[in-house]
């Protein structure tokens, strides 16, 4: 059992995802659950016409180019829209028409559409490939109702998870979101900008997994950013307080939260890149 965690750049076109499924394909000997997150930019822009219509400006533009951009990516990978993308689009505009008065609760009603879509077409490409399962992580991720920076409540979700999971993973890989959840009274929450690593390792940790692997634009974990020193290096291997000292003085490549569930069980955290699958990394 491994876990497989992509982030947005790594699905931000159609040979993303078509790269993606290359990568899962040379996994499939044993039980895998992926975890996407929203597909390029996208947080970003939803957060935009979740600001817009909160503020009761108009953001039909900014809607339609998000529209657009998915629709983009269909196009290159399939001869029809799948109807369950459209829908998702459809109940979007439906939530952005109602932003009530609580920003918080109505910001973790927009932002999981980017990764309730993203998933959706990654899941749809591959099963032009092969068998799998497409699974709404909100219904095992539980939380409290803490929007836009929600804890896990770690009893029901384990609960959820060891219930659901097994079955589904005899018939293939599952595909599911990172950063998303829901609370006690089915409302989506969040779990912080850059949370989907923490959704991986709450998989990881409840599924007690062989491994999570986090895919990334960079080779690995680097001791500076490699967009603004070119001398820097690589890290082989880390222990996991080595990383969680990284993260506290403001390396961004692992979300904080990551490192303890994994830390618990003693899971092995691997940091490697899709563009350089066969590389080492850390």
């Amino acid at each position: 059992m491994r876990i497989f965690k992509f982030g947005g750049a790594s699905v931000k076109d159609a040979e993303g995802v078509r790269n993606l499924f290359k990568i899962v394909e040379k996994s499939l000997d044993q039980p895998l659950v992926v975890v996407v997150s929203a597909m390029g930019k996208t947080t970003n822009a939803l957060e935009l016409l979740a600001r817009k219509a909160y503020n009761k400006d108009d953001w039909s533009d900014d809607l339609q180019k998000l529209k657009a951009y998915h629709q983009g990516i269909c196009a290159d990978l399939f001869s029809d829209l799948p109807e369950d993308i459209q829908n998702w689009f459809l109940q979007l505009e439906g939530t952005l028409q109602n932003p009530g008065k609580n920003w918080l609760l109505y910001y973790d009603q927009i932002i999981p559409f980017g990764e309730l879509i993203s998933t959706s077409i990654v899941y749809h490409y591959m099963i032009t490939q092969t068998s799998g399962e497409w699974l709404d992580a909100r219904s095992c991720i539980k939380t409290n109702s803490f929007f836009t920076e929600a804890n896990v409540d770690w009893e029901l979700t384990s609960h959820f998870i060891s219930r659901d999971l097994p079955e589904l993973l005899q018939n293939g890989p599952v595909i599911t979101q990172g950063f998303i959840g829901s609370d006690l009274t089915g409302k989506n929450t969040t779990l912080g900008r850059e949370g989907s690593d923490f959704s991986g390792a709450i998989f990881a940790y409840c599924l007690k997994a062989e491994s999570l692997t986090v895919w990334k634009d960079v080779p690995g974990l680097l001791n500076a950013d490699p967009k603004k020193f070119k001398g820097a290096e690589l890290f082989d291997e880390l222990s996991y307080q080595e990383v969680t000292e990284l993260t506290f003085y403001g390396a961004k490549v692992i979300h904080p939260k990551t490192i303890r569930p994994l830390a618990q069980r003693g899971i092995p955290l691997y940091v490697k890149s899709f563009i350089d699958p066969s590389g080492q990394g850390t």
